[in-house]
This record gives structure tokens, C-alpha cells and sequence, in this order.
């Protein structure tokens, strides 16, 4: 059956015909998003939900969606889907970041022309039928310095327009390095800097607990007197009171917004100025940018349902449409080898080391990490899933690291090792995929072991003495259990041995306690894989 596609806001009809192209089942409600109850009453039937911003994903509405695996937002903004619920229930969640950069950078521009030069008002007033001439008195922006707080996607356009007409760019984002504004021709500054020396300031950074209100009273009182800010990013980035009483005073010479800290915004302290130009979250509307985004969503959501592709993801690596069929193997065996490891550990857990050898480090490991964890933690958090596990471990204070090595040890092309360092011990666990695809482990502990994953499946560690697999075949017999395949390993002869045994149905406790009772036996566990 194919992957059903719920769009519950406007989408363009090319969008909802890219998922019809691409062999999708689609549901084309455009105004479900406003009727939360009719939502969560079907949402249930789908595997992927396109949205926009009217439709609300919250956690509630995601406890009926136990079939969706994706969410996609046409358009860079997220603030209307709960990111950790969804991630919590395995479901991806992925926006179009560049498909509007270029619309709202555009209008970031058109917004500092309007308040260099006053032109609403002096449209309004020549409209009223006045010609006001000498009250209408602007500001060029040639050789200005553009103060730009925020050098991303869409800051980086800006610089790069402005530049072009001739102001001097600089730029506060700490995650802009020297080379990036070397490249893109701007000056990088710490935000003091910024804020003493800029003649306009457009803001472009996302909403962080580190950049809310990060034009503040204290902020704006370091700013040049006469400065003129612009922001087309978000409302909660301005103390909105506080900038009223700047502009009121003249501090700020002029101010254009497009956002504001609750939308929609039918009364603000920004609204009846003169000298502040405002517009109702303008900066992604244009023709070009709502088609962008809508065709974008549509062949993302559609390359992730159909070929495993993932891009643009709030909440897991992207993996490519190639990727995609040479990571799956590698993500079944990182998921399998994280899961005995998480079998046979129940002490806290202090770190988990994933070594990449040979061609599997080339591929997109840390989506493998995350199969890895998932597997590992599933044995004793159930409802854990490739998607959130990494935040889960980050919750309980694992530490996970990653080690990509060129060459394999030995004669295998790919090899992953995963280290499990609890507060008694550190033990590992290695394995490879062969050429028929399927995962198999190759080293437990140190000692040499060749055997597919199964179903069922019993671990036992004893010491190397004859007679052990006469009574572990024995006891196995008596309860009726069939034995499929037999793997051993040894350190030495006459050392520590280990076997790994895959059966038919499960093991009854009864005989499980008669294996752990069989002379020179150390720990004898059955694994569910």
C-alpha cells in the first residue's frame, strides 16, 4: 500500500502533484488545520502531514498519529510543531530553510529603503492630497555601515545586497568564521562593536534563549544615535517597550518590523509611531518563494517515504537518496550491536564508544550513532527510537563518542565496534556486513566469534572445558527447544569461551537456570533481536 500524505493547510496544486508523480497517496484538506478536532481524528491514517503554519502539531494531536513518520513544514519556521514530542515518537521533522531566504532578504532590503526614506508616510500623505515636500526628509544608505546581527542563510544575502549598494557590512554571529567573512567581503565583530558602529542593523538570527530580546533597553542604549533597526527574523528578539521609547525619544531615528512578538498583531507598542514602518509577516510572501517552499516540502517528504532520503531535518542527520540503500545494512547492524550490548548491561552506563572502520566510516555515521543508541537503550527504555535517542542518552549523562578510522582491522572492508563503559567494566562488541547484506557479529569481548543476528538467541561466557556443549545440548533437548545454528569463540585454550547460540522459539527460565548451573559456566543470557 503506498505511504498516505495529509496536506492540511494551502499547498500549491504542483506540490500535491509532485506526491501523486512519486506514487503517494494524497489528502489535500487545505483548511483541516484550523479544526484541531477534526485533525487528531483522522490523523491516525497517515505517514506523512505537509503543513504550513496554521496547522498546530502539538503533543496531544501526535498521540493519535501512530502511523506518521514525517512532518513537513513549507517554510523555514517551526515554532507550531513540538519538536521533542515528535522526536519522541520517532517522527521526522523537516522545513525548507532556503526555499524564502532570497524573498525575505528582499524584503529586509525594500524594508530599509521604506524607512530611509519614509515612504509609506510620505505615501500616505501625498495620497491625502497634501505635497509635503520638506517634511519628508531621508537618509541615503551609500556608505552606510550595515550592521547585520545574525550572518546565516538569509544574513548572508543581505550582506551580500547591500554590499552591492555600496554600504559597509558588518556582522555579529559567533558561528561565522574569520574565512566565511572573509568570503562573503563582511567585517565579523563582537555585538558591541556592532551596536556603537552601525548606522542600520537588520536582524537574522533565530530565536534562542541566548538572542531573545537581544535588542534590549541596555542593547539599544549602546547603539549610535540616529540608527535605524530592521527586523524580518522574529518578534521576541526586540524588547518591543523599550525600542518605542527610543524612537519616541529619537535615539532611533526610524524602525521597520515584519514581526512581532504575538501574531497576529492587532495592537502593539511599535504601532502609531512616524517613524516606524510595519508589515503583517511579510518576508516569505511572494509568488516565487510560496511555490519554492511548497515543491520543496513536497519532495522531501516524498524522498524520505519512498527511497529513505532525509533532508532538511530539525531532528536527524540528513541522509542522501544514494546514501540511503548503502547506510540501511549498516544501520541494522549498528541497531543489532547496540542491542546485545544493551542485553547484557545493568549497571549505569558511562560511555559508549562507536568505532567506524574502513569504508563505513565514509558514510553518514552519525546516523548509524544514532541506530546504535537506539538499540542499546531499547532493552531498557522500550519506547526509544532512532530519532530521539541521542537526546535520550544526553538526558541520563552518556557520553558518546564517534571514531572513524580509513582501514579496517583485518580482512573485512567495513568493521563498527561498539564500547560500553559502565562503572564495573568496559567490554565491546564488533561486526560487519558481508556481501549478501546481512549483519553479523565478529568479536565479543576480544574473541573471535562468525554469527547472524536471530530472532532468539542464547550468550553464554563459560571456561573452556570439555563436556560444555554435550550438557548445554542436553539441557536444551530435554525442553524441547531446537537448536539452529552453534557459534563458538575462545581466548585460549582452555581459557575463556564464549558461545552464541540461535534457536527456534524461545528458551523456557527453567532451562535457562539449568544452562547457568552447567559446570565452569560464567553467565548464560537469552537476546530477543
Amino acid at each position: 500500500m503506498a505511504p498516505r500524505v495529509l496536506i492540511s493547510d494551502a499547498l500549491s496544486t504542483a506540490a500535491v502533484q509532485i506526491f501523486k508523480d512519486r506514487g503517494l497517496d494524497v489528502d489535500f484538506q487545505p483548511n483541516l488545520g484550523k479544526d484541531k478536532d477534526k485533525l487528531a481524528e483522522i490523523i491516525g491514517d497517515y505517514d506523512g502531514l505537509a503543513i504550513r503554519s496554521n496547522t498546530k502539531v502539538t503533543a496531544k494531536l501526535l498521540e493519535n498519529a501512530n502511523r506518521l513518520k514525517v512532518i513537513g513544514r513549507a517554510g523555514i519556521g517551526v515554532d507550531n510543531v513540538d519538536i521533542p514530542a515528535a522526536t519522541a515518537k520517532g517522527i521526522i521533522v523537516m522545513n525548507t530553510p532556503f526555499g524564502n531566504s532570497i524573498t525575505t532578504a528582499e524584503h529586509a532590503i525594500a524594508m530599509m529603503f521604506a524607512v530611509a526614506r519614509e515612504i509609506p508616510a510620505a505615501d500616505a500623505s501625498t495620497q491625502a492630497g497634501k505635497w509635503e515636500k520638506n517634511r519628508f526628509m531621508g537618509v541615503e544608505i551609500t556608505a552606510k555601515t550595515l550592521g547585520v546581527i545574525g550572518c546565516g542563510n538569509i544574513g548572508s544575502i543581505v550582506a551580500d545586497r547591500a554590499l552591492g549598494l555600496k554600504m559597509r557590512v558588518i556582522a555579529f554571529d559567533p558561528f561565522l568564521s574569520p574565512e566565511r567573512a572573509r568570503d562573503l567581503g563582511v567585517e565579523k565583530v563582537e555585538l558591541d562593536d556592532l551596536l556603537k558602529r552601525a548606522d542600520f542593523i537588520t536582524l537574522h538570527t533565530p530565536l534562542t534563549p541566548q538572542t531573545r530580546n537581544i535588542m534590549s533597553a541596555e542593547n539599544i542604549a549602546k547603539t549610535k544615535k540616529g540608527v535605524r533597526i530592521v527586523n524580518c527574523a522574529r518578534g521576541e528578539l526586540v524588547d518591543e517597550a523599550a525600542m518605542r521609547a527610543a524612537l519616541e525619544s529619537g535615539h532611533v531615528a526610524g524602525g521597520a518590523f515584519d514581526v512581532f512578538s504575538e501574531e497576529p498583531a492587532t495592537a502593539n507598542p511599535l504601532f502609531g509611531l512616524p517613524n516606524v514602518v510595519c508589515t503583517p509577516h511579510l518576508g516569505a510572501s511572494t509568488t516565487e518563494a510560496q511555490e519554492n517552499v511548497a515543491l520543496q516540502v513536497a519532495e522531501q517528504m516524498s524522498d524520505y517515504l519512498m527511497r529513505g532520503a532525509i533532508s532538511n531535518a530539525i531532528n536527524f542527520p540528513s541522509i542522501t537518496a544514494e546514501e540511503a540503500p548503502k547506510l540501511k545494512p549498516f544501520v541494522a547492524l549498528a541497531e543489532k550491536l547496540g542491542s546485545f550490548a544493551g542485553q547484557l548491561t545493568d549497571t549505569g552506563v558511562k560511555k559508549l564508544t562507536i568505532t567506524y572502520e574502513g569504508e563505513v566510516a565514509e558514510l553518514k555515521t552519525k546516523a548509524l550513532t544514532a541506530a546504535a543508541i537506539a538499540g542499546f537503550l531499547r532493552p531498557m527504555l522500550s519506547d526509544v527510537n532512532v530519532v530521539s535517542a541521542p537526546i535520550v542518552a544526553r538526558e541520563r549523562g552518556m557520553v558518546i563518542d564517534e571514531v572513524n578510522r580509513a582501514a579496517a582491522e583485518g580482512d573485512y572492508e567495513s568493521l563498527i565496534t561498539l564500547t560500553v563503559e559502565t562503572e564495573r567494566q568496559t567490554r565491546s562488541v564488533s561486526g560487519t556486513v558481508f556481501q549478501d547484506g546481512k549483519p553479523r557479529i565478529l568479536d565479543i569481548k576480544g574473541i573471535k566469534v562468525d554469527a547472524e543476528f536471530a530472532p532468539a538467541m542464547i550468550y553464554v561466557t563459560n571456561e573452556d572445558k570439555p563436556g560444555f556443549i554435550g550438557r548445554f545440548a542436553g539441557v536444551l533437548g530435554e525442553a524441547g527447544v531446537n537448536i539452529a545454528t552453534f557459534a563458538l569463540g575462545r581466548d585460549a585454550p582452555g581459557g575463556s569461551a564464549i558461545a552464541l547460540v540461535q534457536i527456534d522459539g524461545e528458551v523456557p527460565a527453567a532451562a535457562l537456570e539449568k544452562i547457568q548451573q552447567i559446570p565452569g559456566v560464567k553467565q548464560a543470557k537469552a537476546l530477543k533481536f
